[in-house]
């Protein structure tokens, strides 16, 4: 009989167990993070100059992407969602779907994603790099406090600008939803935008925003924490930056069914 320890299911296991090892460690590390931020941000410890850096970083920067992911994917539903529609006599009804799903779920689950794989991993690598060459100590033995310097300008950035991606991203996504739905199923665009209406409520955006503004602040917390807590050299430079990105995707799918079970479940 083959040993258990040797079987393909045991392997899985390990596999298993080691990567949600992983994830909770970088959760308790961010959790330290994110209290010495909290003590910093209470005691007005905040390099203005620096947020208003990775405020560029985090809203221009990552704006393109952001714009093509939501563009692409609002197009595609749209290209499915309104013949169909269109065929049962649901027509109009597109506005209403699109904005319900653009604004609850899409825009703002795939700004986050574009801003792990933009910006989330630029902090991660930058602050890994600093930590293996001993920057960080060095700002240390100067008296100057990294989470201050490094962490909390990215963590406000995130914070205050993911909102504004979201809002510009969903905008931009029902915009070309339409006119795909004009397209592919002859919908005209004032039957469009007056369906759009019934679909936008004020607690969705509410919500949505609030949404927003947690997913960047926690892209900002894991990766700037996985990076902070690098050690060794290059090699390990690169797989903190991996792990900002996965923990990030993970992070985000957790909030994502949390909120979604608070507020419409």
């Amino acid at each position: 009989m083959i040993e258990f320890n040797k079987t393909i299911t045991f392997n899985l296991f390990l596999i298993l167990k080691e990567q949600l090892t992983e994830f909770l460690f970088t959760l308790g590390g961010a959790g330290k993070v994110f209290s010495e931020v909290i003590s910093g941000l209470l005691k007005l410890k905040i390099k203005y100059s620096e947020v208003v850096i990775q405020s560029k970083r985090f809203a221009y920067d990552s704006l393109p992407i952001s714009l093509a992911i939501v563009g692409m994917t609002s197009t595609i539903i749209a290209m499915q969602l309104a013949p169909e529609l269109a065929k049962q006599g649901g027509g109009d009804y597109t506005g209403t779907l699109s904005a319900l799903v653009m604004i609850r779920e899409l825009a703002v689950v795939m700004s986050g994603f574009a801003i792990i794989s933009m910006v989330g991993s630029s902090f991660a690598s930058e602050i890994a790099s600093m930590a293996v060459t001993e920057q960080i100590n060095a700002m240390k033995v100067l008296k100057v406090n990294p989470v201050e310097y490094l962490i909390i300008p990215r963590f406000l950035a995130g914070v205050l600008f993911m909102p504004v991606i979201f809002i510009i991203s969903a905008a931009f996504g029902l915009v070309c939803a339409g006119y795909v739905s004009n397209w592919t199923a002859d919908l005209s665009l004032l039957n469009y935008v007056t369906s759009l209406w019934h679909g936008l409520y004020i607690r969705d955006i509410s919500i949505a925003i609030l949404k927003a503004s947690v997913f960047g602040g926690t892209i900002a917390l894991i990766s700037c924490s996985c990076g902070y807590y690098t050690t060794g050299g290059a090699k390990e430079v690169g797989i903190a930056t991996t792990k900002a990105v996965v923990w990030s995707f993970l992070a985000i799918a957790i909030w994502d069914f949390i909120f979604a079970s608070i507020f419409y479940l």
